[in-house]
């Protein structure tokens, strides 16, 4: 049996990034380290590296998320970027997508204990969710898929012109060059690539950013949407 790896000390930098939250931050850095590990949410080896590659990678994204706007975090596994992002910006109303049970339990056991009453948890897939859930601002990810195939999922979310937020690492700009195309049929306007994190984590968080027009997902997904709503007229006038 390996012996699990100690959390080390928040970073001074955590202090800065989380304000009146830093404690709330500790604690979810020490779930993540103790009933993450055991429940196999995250690997041992990265508890050394909780805050910097994980934690404040993640809080950092909230840089360029605007004031006060919806936000699905899919494929949201042990909360990553979601918590963090709930913890900095509690002007967001967040929704953490995911379709595991064990970790929307571990997801809904978070929220509970930090009482984040911003944040709610929806256990289920991109693809099952539309049509029930309300087309939001923004989509984020991270580590959930290349990027042309977490588009699929993704995309389809958003209300006209939102965007979708992948934090990716060093294949960025080539998952974009090969998604272009895909992102062009999901009704993508523009995309770019950021960095964000200056002086809090390093290297700096890479960020995907898909800018979407008047019809995000395409004409495939506006049928579907459209079918979706009559589907839901119709259920509230029986």
């Amino acid at each position: 049996m390996t012996e699990a790896a100690e959390l080390p000390p928040a970073p001074e930098q955590a202090r800065d990034v989380f304000g009146d939250r830093f404690e709330d931050a500790v604690r979810y850095a020490e779930l993540l380290a103790e009933a993450g590990v055991q429940r196999g949410l995250i690997g041992p080896r990265e508890v050394p590296r909780l805050w910097e590659r994980h934690l404040l990678n993640c809080a950092v994204l909230s840089e360029v998320v605007p004031e006060g706007v919806t936000v699905c975090d899919v494929g949201s596994g042990a909360g990553l970027p979601g918590i963090p992002l709930a913890l900095v910006r509690e002007d967001l109303k967040i929704t953490l997508l995911e379709p595991l049970l064990r970790r929307t339990n571990f997801l809904s056991e978070v929220v509970e204990l930090l009482g984040l009453d911003h944040v709610t948890v929806i256990r289920g897939r991109a693809e099952e969710v539309m049509g029930t859930l309300q087309p939001v601002h923004v989509v984020t990810a991270r580590a959930v898929a290349p990027l042309d195939r977490l588009a699929t999922w993704g995309i389809p979310l958003l209300r006209p012109y939102g965007e979708m937020l992948a934090l990716k690492g060093d294949t960025a700009e080539e998952e974009l060059k090969s998604a272009a195309t895909a992102l062009s049929k999901l009704g993508a306007v523009e995309t770019s690539i950021l960095h964000v994190g200056e002086g809090v984590v390093d290297p700096l968080s890479t960020v995907v950013r898909v800018e979407v027009g008047e019809s995000p997902g395409g004409v495939r997904f506006a049928a579907k949407r459209a079918k979706a709503a009559r589907t839901g007229r119709t259920r509230r006038r029986r």
